[in-house]
């Protein structure tokens, strides 16, 4: 569940998530871990707080998880959707 305290600024997981191809293949990642962003939203979304997160995962900071979160919220903004053409 995603914890209601936010300091973390809209633009911080700038600072904290990296998207390296050289690194997860370019998954976005914390910066200066193998951890990616994926896994700390499925553990958000399986009910891991942010302290059971921590426990699991002890290099990752409170900052670190809600990078995650504002970082895919972010992306998801910006999506486009577009419709598909059906062939003729």
């Amino acid at each position: 569940m995603y914890e209601e305290n936010t300091s973390v600024e809209d633009h911080d997981y700038l600072e904290r998530i990296v998207v390296d191809p050289r690194i997860l293949v370019g998954k976005p990642v914390i910066r200066g871990t193998r951890i990616p962003v994926s896994l700390v939203l499925n553990l958000l979304g399986h009910g891991y707080d942010f302290s059971r997160i921590r426990e699991s995962y002890p290099d990752l900071t409170d900052d670190d998880i809600r990078a995650a979160v504002n970082y895919s919220e972010a992306r998801i903004r910006r999506e486009q959707i577009r419709p598909l053409t059906q062939p003729m």
